[in-house]
């Protein structure tokens, strides 16, 4: 396994924080080390759960922007259709957004339209999605976001299979930025804890998505400090 060459970044989903908060819960991780907010969209249709829309992010982008403007939102789609939304989320502010392919009819058009609207983007594999879709779309593609839990609720326990997802999607990324300066980020998202952060970059991971694992404790530094620990343990 080859781990990233990228400096990893700790990512809370906004999904595990306290709702009422939601402002002063992205200022205490993000004082606690999170160079990242992940901020989870469903809509109770693609995924039997309903979560956050535009207004939200746009709040949320907004102050940020005052407080902390080089801490972007990276927002997940688990919607279908995915278009309209894209343009929803990049107005209000998305610095990244990632949708499952299996979620638009046309992957390449909704990558193309995050990326003329200024976004980030890439594709996000379900534990049971093979990768193969990125052969087409590569050259569209800044982020590989791997499920290693079925998509729609928080506090899951981690797939160990996803593991050899993560490798695979490794090499592939690996094959196509060789002499190139592009970064393409490996995202996991489900089951991320202190106990398995370091295999999931053994894997190849660099971007690590951590909902109740972070949210979930009583000392945000403490957890996101101990993650970092050892991610650098290796």
């Amino acid at each position: 396994m080859a781990r990233s060459p990228f400096a990893p970044i700790v990512a809370p989903s906004i999904l595990s924080a306290d709702m009422a908060a939601l402002g002063d819960e992205c200022d205490a991780v993000i004082a606690a080390g999170a160079e990242w907010i992940h901020f989870d969209v469903m809509d109770n249709h693609y995924v039997p759960n309903l979560t956050f829309g535009p207004p939200v992010c746009k709040a949320l982008a907004k102050r940020l922007a005052d407080t902390h403007p080089d801490v972007p939102l990276d927002v997940h789609l688990m919607c279908e259709p995915v278009d309209e939304l894209i343009r929803g989320f990049a107005d209000a502010g998305a610095a990244s957004i990632t949708f499952h392919p299996e979620a638009t009819r046309h992957v390449d058009r909704s990558l193309a339209l995050a990326r003329d609207l200024g976004c980030k983007t890439g594709l996000v594999f379900n534990p049971a999605t093979s990768l193969e879709w990125l052969k087409y779309v590569l050259d569209k593609i800044d982020i590989i976001q791997i499920m290693s839990v079925n998509p729609g609720f928080g506090g899951q326990s981690f797939i160990p299979e996803s593991l050899g997802k993560i490798a695979e999607a490794r090499d592939i990324i690996d094959t196509v930025v060789a002499g190139t300066d592009r970064e393409i980020r490996i995202e996991v998202d489900g089951g991320v804890k202190i106990d398995n952060i370091a295999d999931i970059a053994s894997a190849g991971a660099d971007t690590f998505v951590a909902g109740s694992a972070i949210f979930g404790t009583d000392d945000y530094g403490q957890t996101i400090s101990a993650m970092k620990q050892a991610l650098a343990a290796g």
